[in-house]
């Protein structure tokens, strides 16, 4: 696996949901064709120049030396790190990845700095040493679909549906944090499926995020789109309501949301013992 170094590696992030952010990998071999904004972006800058090329991810060989340089510079003003928005930090295939991530939420936690991970991948079993890596992140997956057909057209290289759930699931019955990110969801005219299908797939979870599909041309051209993803986001709501799973529905989505700080992740007000990382979060985003 080829490696680059970087400058600098945590950065404050504009997602509405997030805090601070780190993305330790240039390039995902999950290939995503949503289109994948990430990809978009280091085209446009200038990191990769096509599509074959973002499918190589390079590792940065200097993560954690710049994390110790930039804890301290950032720790009081950190909430949580999420990993990651821009590549996967658990990428499907790529054991060098895999361990850099579970090196660095070790590094972050020992400062107790919490953890908010997403992945198209299988969380490590590790994970579950909670006197090493903490009892207090939260581990999330990506679902959009349960559509296999699906799933080879737009997450080609990614873990299969019901392997990702498993790996969470897996995570949930050790005690810890799970959620799920159901975004971004196609329209009716990319894939005939029942939103209710996944949401009750992944019932177990604590946290669920929902947004609508972002720089499709075929989305857009769904003619009761709004209506569409307006009935979306009220599904979720009620089945999270009945359920007591805290939610957010991004903004964009339905016809009157509030691009708005939200709290779905967070910060607890008090700290267990050292090395368990944070209490629990008790509120929404």
């Amino acid at each position: 696996m080829k490696k680059i170094v970087r400058r600098s590696l945590l950065y404050k992030s504009g997602v509405e949901y997030a805090d601070f952010c780190l993305n330790h990998v240039e390039g995902c071999s999950h290939g995503c064709k949503y289109p994948c904004y990430a990809m978009q972006m280091a085209r446009r800058f200038g990191r990769v120049k096509t599509y074959k090329d973002w499918l190589k991810p390079k590792l940065v060989s200097n993560a954690l030396e710049l994390l110790d340089k930039e804890i301290p510079l950032y720790k009081e003003q950190i909430k949580f790190v999420h990993l990651c928005f821009m590549t996967d930090p658990f990428m499907y295939k790529y054991k060098e990845v895999a361990d850099m991530s579970l090196k660095i939420i070790e590094r972050l936690n020992k400062d107790d700095i919490r953890c908010t991970v997403l992945t198209k991948g299988i969380y490590p079993k590790n994970l579950t040493n909670k006197k090493k890596y903490g009892s207090n992140n939260e581990y999330g997956i990506t679902l959009v679909s349960l559509n296999e057909g699906f799933k080879k057209s737009f997450e080609p290289f990614s873990v299969p549906f019901a392997k990702r759930i498993e790996s969470l699931k897996e995570l949930h019955k050790k005690g810890l944090k799970t959620w799920v990110s159901i975004e971004p969801y196609p329209t009716p005219n990319i894939v005939n499926q029942k939103l209710k299908d996944i949401l009750q797939s992944v019932s177990f979870v604590d946290k669920i995020v929902f947004g609508r599909l972002n720089y499709s041309v075929v989305a857009s051209q769904y003619g009761a789109n709004k209506e569409f993803y307006d009935a979306c986001a009220k599904q979720v709501k009620k089945f999270c309501s009945e359920k007591g799973i805290q939610y957010h529905i991004k903004y964009g989505t339905e016809e009157h949301s509030d691009m708005k700080t939200v709290k779905i992740f967070k910060v607890p007000e008090k700290k267990e013992d050292k090395g368990s990382a944070l209490m629990n979060p008790q509120e929404n985003i």
